[in-house]
């Protein structure tokens, strides 16, 4: 299950009633205040945290996490693991451990969190819905060969940490994978096309970083091995005049343009008769 990203605030009522109800609680969360709610629910709630160590490989690390959890798993315990944010969403022990729990026979499943993802949308205010929207961590996106589409939003996740596969905590942002990252953008985009540097709030009493900034000025935002970037469309997709037949749209219809709704909920707007 997830704990969410802002302390306690999101944590789900079905996330604390199944914690109540484990046996054994483990939990890797992102903040203290977070930590402190957690055992004073489950005084007994164990920390997955000291599975890192300075420089260790993070796939090891992950696959400790998985080896404690289903080792009370097979104790017979009802176990209950709590992961920051969204527990489905870059948490690879999260997945394999109820595949592997699942094979021997017990029955494991995920609860969803409110995720980064989810932050991101509502404190930038894009609606994936209206343009789409592409969603890759940093470094496969800039080792893999894909079709550029610059149609929908892009968010990239972690570009702190590019090309960066150990745990090394303090450290500052991967300079080398940053300049990979954006000698791809502008070969997209364009070197002047305007992004946005993201962080959610960790705590109530905090703002988001929004930091908006053209590509080629990346590296003089305030980066860190968490930040997220969002990058916003630079054109609409081209629509299939065949297929739009075939369904009986109206352009009219379906065109908004930046005026759209002032126009219309204007306090003079009369509804032509």
């Amino acid at each position: 299950m997830g704990s969410g990203i802002q302390a306690v605030r999101h944590m789900t009522w079905e996330t604390r009633l199944v914690m109540e109800k484990a046996d054994k609680v483990l939990y890797l969360v992102a903040d203290p205040i977070s930590e402190m709610w957690i055992k004073e629910i489950c005084p007994n709630a164990e920390t997955l945290r000291d599975c890192y160590s300075q420089n260790k490989l993070r796939l090891d690390s992950y696959l400790e996490m998985i080896r404690r959890t289903i080792k009370y798993v097979r104790e017979g315990l009802n176990v209950c693991v709590v992961y920051y944010g969204h527990p489905g969403i870059f948490v690879f022990p999260s997945h394999e451990a109820i595949k592997l729990a699942r094979q021997e026979g017990f029955n494991a499943r995920m609860l969803p969190g409110i995720s980064a993802e989810d932050c991101l949308f509502a404190d930038i205010g894009y609606d994936p819905g209206r343009r789409g929207c592409r969603s890759f961590e940093a470094t496969d996106f800039v080792i893999s060969k894909r079709n550029k589409d610059t149609t929908c939003g892009l968010i990239l996740w972690q570009i702190g940490v590019i090309g960066d596969i150990g745990y090394s905590p303090g450290k500052d942002y991967n300079e080398r994978g940053l300049d990979v990252l954006i000698d791809i953008l502008k070969e997209q985009y364009g070197p002047e096309h305007e992004t946005i540097v993201y962080e959610a709030a960790h705590y109530a009493v905090c703002e988001p970083i929004i930091h908006n900034t053209p590509i080629n000025k990346l590296k003089e935002a305030p980066l860190s091995p968490i930040s997220t970037l969002f990058v916003p469309p630079i054109s609409s997709a081209e629509i299939d005049e065949d297929v739009f037949k075939s369904l009986d749209l109206s352009h009219s219809n379906l065109r908004i343009d930046k005026d759209y709704v002032k126009r219309y909920c204007s306090p003079n707007y009369v509804e032509s008769k």
